[in-house]
């Protein structure tokens, strides 16, 4: 496995508040972590980079080669959980903090599984030859409006409302995650981005960019690509091919 990142903060936003961490375990497994962090210029960069130092450390500490997928599970759940109550914790001790949270989506690749927790709008893909498949679902007002049938997936990308999401970690003491897996072969490719990507890149020019490039060339083009429709959102990549 091979992993690949960028973040950058847009056209518009004056900080990046996303941040991401990725890396591979000693066995040659390997983990990413993409999150978004929101409550202002200040807040949202604590609560994102704070997010992704946690899970991280607690990956790192946790992981033991040849775990279940059970207890791959059960690690990932934990570390956020650690990671929401850390971020919680400090944005109720410092009021210029009150209200900080973040988007979080959590992957470890095992073998030829990849397994996935999020919360948020932060999203994870497959790309497999042709196809990409879109492997998380939005925790957010206009996912809400696409699952009662009142928008489409195309108006809810630059819906107004677009940008708020209904969980978030470190908002509250307890996280709601979903969690899901997907088998993960030889020429597969994983994304793992914020919504400065998805809301600003259709899938099509995702999977073609990612099918078509070399791994530093191919997050370097989703980057641009984000930029050139706009760029008014900070926009973070991570691409790992199998």
């Amino acid at each position: 496995m091979e992993l690949f990142s960028r973040t950058d903060k847009g056209l518009v936003r004056s900080a990046n508040q996303d941040a991401e961490m990725h890396g591979m375990f000693e066995d040659g497994n390997a983990w990413a972590i993409v999150c978004d962090g929101m409550g202002g210029a200040n807040g949202g960069n604590v609560a994102s980079s704070t997010a992704v130092e946690e899970i991280a450390d607690q990956l790192r500490k946790n992981y033991l080669s040849g775990m279940t997928g059970s207890e791959i599970r059960d690690m990932v759940g934990r570390s956020i959980a650690s990671a929401n109550i850390k971020v919680y914790i400090e944005a109720q001790e410092d009021l210029s903090l009150r209200g900080m949270g973040t988007t979080v989506v959590v992957v470890v690749v095992c073998g030829h599984t990849a397994y996935i927790a999020h919360a948020g709008d932060s999203r994870a893909y497959l790309v497999t030859g042709e196809r990409i498949m879109q492997l998380t679902t939005d925790h957010s007002v206009v996912q809400v409006m696409v699952d009662r049938g009142e928008l489409t997936q195309a108006e809810a990308r630059r819906h107004p409302r677009r940008n708020l999401i209904t969980r978030a970690l470190g908002v509250k003491p307890k996280l709601d995650i979903d969690y899901c897996e997907c088998p993960f072969n030889k020429g597969d490719i994983l994304l793992i981005c914020s919504d400065g990507l998805s809301n600003y890149a259709d899938e099509d020019q995702m999977r073609r960019i990612l099918s078509g490039n070399d791994g530093d060339q191919a997050v370097n083009k989703l980057i641009d690509t984000a930029n050139y429709s706009g760029g008014v959102d900070n926009i973070t990549a991570v691409a790992i091919y199998c």
